[in-house]
């Protein structure tokens, strides 16, 4: 089975205007409503109920404002329940530009029913003439492969991760500078990782002081403990940042090409690698991402023939939607896709996603979730269960039907798991 010609390119520079933190942390479920007030002894009216929680953190680019809002709790599979069907939408660099696809997908998420996770390059946050701030591992200060941003553009861009999170969507990280190949990421040691993970978070945390943007509300959430996972330049230099994820307290990485079955931990992370699905017209399967696709059809040059931009995205469609049901119908294994906010021949992979999102994430049984929401189903569930659902292979569903296969006890649920048993008093 041959994979792909070539793996996953930067993303486009980032844009805009920061928005007022009305209505932060509200906590799952949206079950969190407005605190009823204590009446005083002369029956006076309600206290008004609270404000929501904004403690701001360092140089106020970033606040503490209280749990997520819009995260669905994770449920313990009963003994005999199907798995739901989990589908990913991720995209690498996730900036905010004159294309507007960041603040059109998060639109396109809420009308269908989905969260998704977005992955940040750091230099996203950071401005051309504070280039020198980045110094990368193995090259000189202050550059970078994509670039850096301007004011306007990080304003832009700190609008829609505000919203996005609010909307319950996941900010995970694309590091920096999007080094590829000899001189890349590949090279870099444990060490190194650590070091670029340190200053993607470093620009998003003082994304203020270097912009002079001081008067913008903040992003509302913690981002050391918000970031748990990412996907690193061209796939590239995985091993080695894994280990250093894992010292780091990250949970998954999504940085690999798998096949269409169900993830297991690697290197103490759960893999949520992206997948091989069928690509129409060829023998063999492609990767779900954009620029795979893009490369497979019309090579290195990123606006190919026009007449053949409707046909490369209904290829790009139809492969996932084949991809979809092949796990959909079989062996229900989490559908990862990953995808860039550009405008490759003529946008019609953004048109072939989109078409995507509107079919899958509306049918019955299926979850379109971020990768944080993922490995949180993932760590509510009995490790035999998944260690079953491993036994899959691609498209396989239980010959005995999911009821017979999954009928067997589970083990006790950890505790504050849905499902645990209760604690004796």
């Amino acid at each position: 089975m041959a994979a792909t010609h070539r793996i996953t390119v930067g993303t486009a520079v980032a844009a805009a205007v920061a928005v007022s933190l009305a209505g932060c942390g509200t906590g799952f479920h949206d079950s969190h409503g407005s605190a009823e007030g204590a009446s005083g002894a002369r029956k006076a009216k309600p206290a008004p109920a609270p404000k929501s929680v904004v403690r701001l953190i360092g140089d106020g680019s970033t606040a503490y404002t209280g749990a997520q809002p819009h995260l669905p709790r994770p449920e313990r599979l009963k003994p005999g329940q199907k798995p739901p069907q989990f589908v990913v939408f991720s995209w690498d660099g996730a900036g905010e530009d004159s294309q507007k696809l960041f603040s059109h997908f998060r639109k396109v998420s809420k009308a269908n029913n989905a969260t998704m996770t977005y992955f940040l390059s750091g230099v996203y946050m950071l401005p051309q003439e504070k280039a020198e701030l980045y110094s990368p591992p193995q090259h000189s200060r202050g550059s970078s492969d994509i670039g850096f941003n301007d004011e306007r553009g990080i304003a832009d861009t700190v609008k829609q991760l505000r919203l996005a999170w609010l909307e319950g969507n996941e900010i995970g990280t694309h590091f920096n500078g999007h080094f590829c190949g000899k001189t890349g990421v590949g090279a870099w040691s444990v060490e190194e990782w650590k070091d670029e993970i340190a200053q993607a978070k470093e620009f998003v945390k003082t994304w203020k002081t270097n912009t002079g943007l001081n008067r913008a509300a903040p992003l509302p959430f913690d981002y050391d403990k918000e970031l748990v996972g990412g996907r690193t330049p061209c796939l590239e230099g995985q091993k080695n940042f894994m280990e250093a994820a894992r010292e780091l307290g990250f949970r998954y990485d999504t940085s690999g090409v798998d096949n269409q079955v169900w993830p297991a931990r690697k290197q103490g992370l759960w893999d949520l690698s992206m997948q091989l699905v069928p690509f129409p017209g060829h023998r063999y399967e492609q990767l779900t991402m954009d620029y795979n696709f893009m490369v497979n059809q019309s090579g290195t040059a990123t606006q190919g023939d026009p007449d053949k931009f409707a046909f490369w995205g209904d290829q790009m469609r139809d492969g996932l939607l084949k991809g979809f049901h092949r796990a959909y119908d079989g062996n229900r294994a989490p559908l990862i896709i990953g995808n860039h906010f550009e405008s490759w021949n003529g946008g019609t992979y953004m048109r072939a996603v989109e078409e995507v999102v509107e079919y899958v994430c509306n049918k019955p049984d299926v979850r379109c979730v971020s990768f944080r929401q993922l490995a949180d189903w993932l760590d509510a569930q009995d490790p035999k269960t998944l260690a079953k659902l491993r036994t899959l292979d691609v498209g396989e569903a239980p010959k005995q039907g999911w009821t017979s296969f999954l009928s067997g006890d589970p083990a006790p649920a950890p505790k504050g798991v849905p499902g645990a048993p209760a604690v004796k008093q």
